[in-house]
């Protein structure tokens, strides 16, 4: 890994999260990913999805030359300079160089959780001007759901997150769901994934899939 930083638990996630992506994407296209973090799932994606062009963004300027390092180290050629993205910001990534072209999709994983509530309401409000009419946005992380017991290891992760700041912690999927619903979209599809996580499918119009399947 030559020193770059590595999320143990992007590893894990990496694989299913692909095979979802395939199943739900078309054959190619335009993707943003929001909040790359260590820039692990960038790479593999990219990888795994080469007829598709991806732009990494994070939050903290320092991560994009480790999303940059990981994309180099992988030796893929489809993967466009990662850039500095806040999803509070009016324009994405930024007021002076706005993304001049709509995507296809938004890939964010590990987002909603990890930040205060109105990167939630940004996320979906963002998503509806910088996607195409027919372009995806897809959530990944852990959800609190009605009728769905949480798991032992979810409340302790919302337990540790609510610790290290009140702002942060597990989403209701109700609250999410109500927040890109403000923004004109609806849930398309629910698919469990791995260690009690959900990739979430959001889209115009009010196609509903809440079933899912875990991929394999």
């Amino acid at each position: 890994m030559n020193n770059l930083p590595f999320s143990p638990a992007a590893d894990r996630n990496k694989q299913p999260i692909l095979e979802a992506l395939r199943r739900l994407l078309p054959p190619h296209g335009l993707a943003l990913e929001i909040a790359a973090g260590t820039g692990q799932h960038t790479a593999w994606l990219a990888g795994g999805m080469p007829s598709w062009t991806w732009q990494p963004t994070d939050l903290d300027p320092n991560a994009l030359p480790a999303i940059a390092a990981w994309v180099a180290q992988a030796g893929v050629a489809n993967v466009r300079p990662p850039r500095q993205l806040d999803v509070t910001t009016p324009l994405w990534p930024d007021s002076t160089q706005p993304f001049s072209e709509p995507f296809d999709a938004i890939f964010c994983a590990n987002l909603l959780h990890i930040a205060p509530w109105a990167a939630c309401q940004a996320l979906m409000q963002g998503a509806a001007r910088h996607l195409t009419p027919d372009g995806l946005l897809i959530t990944y992380g852990p959800y609190l759901e009605e009728g769905v017991p949480t798991s032992t290891g979810n409340r302790g992760f919302d337990a540790s997150l609510r610790a290290t700041n009140p702002a942060w912690g597990l989403r209701h999927l109700r609250d999410v769901a109500e927040e890109a619903r403000q923004a004109g979209f609806s849930l398309r599809q629910r698919v469990p994934m791995p260690a009690n996580n959900l990739l979430l499918v959001w889209s115009r119009g009010t196609t509903s899939d809440s079933g899912g399947s875990t991929p394999g």
